[in-house]
This record gives C-alpha cells, structure tokens and sequence, in this order.
C-alpha cells in the first residue's frame, strides 16, 4: 500500500470529486485535510492556496501528450471499464481518452488520464496480462 498527500485549492471540490465521482471511501479529515481510500491506498487531499499549485509539464509517450506529474490506481480490466462508464456518467472530462497502448506487446494495457478540480492528473490502468506490470521485452518504447 502507499500513502500519497496530493496538494488541493478547494477541499470541497475535492471531496466531491474523490468522493462522489471516483467513489472513494472517505476516512479521516479535518478543515485543512482529507483521507481517502484509493483502491485500498491512502490517499490525503491538503488545501493549500491556488496561486502555489504546479504546473505540468507533458512527455510524448505512444503518440499522446502524458503529463509527467500524475498518479493512479492499476485496476482490473472490468474494473476500468466500470470506472469509464462511471466518468462518462458525470461527464468528467478525459486529458487523454481510454486508449490500449502497446497493442500486441507484452505490456499491453487500457488506460486514461482525468484531472481532478485542483489540476492534478489521475491515471488509471488495467494491463492485459497483470503479469507483464514490470516485464520488459527489451524494446525501447517511443
């Protein structure tokens, strides 16, 4: 499990967000921060002011833009899916649509990327094969 404290702008829109949207477990939370359960990770949400948010800068990977800053969860392949119709549903905007990158690779997989209200990109994931998570075939990716 890993524990990730992220830098939010409006602790409300987050917690509607994480919460409501995403469907994560709220846990503990005070008037400055909130935890989360992020598929069974930790995940803390801390107000600080707008004007010292990041920006983020992208990295060409398969042909899309991929914001260098971002984190997220590997789920199952249904488990994706589950979470794009749920999107969709809310009509949460994707940075880069569901796409299977490395088609026919070893390292096959599903992915999207999303931003939540504070600017921060989110990645979720689902590989053909869980077992290619940390398999190299040898091949540089372009």
């Amino acid at each position: 499990m890993f524990h990730l404290a992220l830098p939010v702008d409006d602790l409300k829109a987050a917690a509607h967000f994480y919460g409501e949207v995403l469907g994560c477990r709220r846990g503990r939370s005070s008037s400055r921060w909130i935890d989360f359960d992020f598929w069974g990770h930790q995940l803390v949400t801390h107000q600080v002011p707008q004007e010292v948010m990041q920006t983020v800068a992208t990295n060409p990977v398969d042909g899309e833009d991929v914001p260098a800053s971002h984190f997220g969860a590997i789920l199952s392949w249904d488990q994706l899916q589950a979470l794009v119709e749920r999107l969709r549903e809310r009509e949460v905007p994707f940075v880069i649509e569901p796409v299977t990158r490395f088609a026919g690779r070893r390292g096959e997989q599903r992915t999207l990327f999303i931003r939540d209200p504070a600017g921060n990109y989110l990645e979720f994931k689902a590989f053909r094969n869980i077992d290619m998570l940390f398999a190299s075939d040898g091949l540089d990716y372009p």
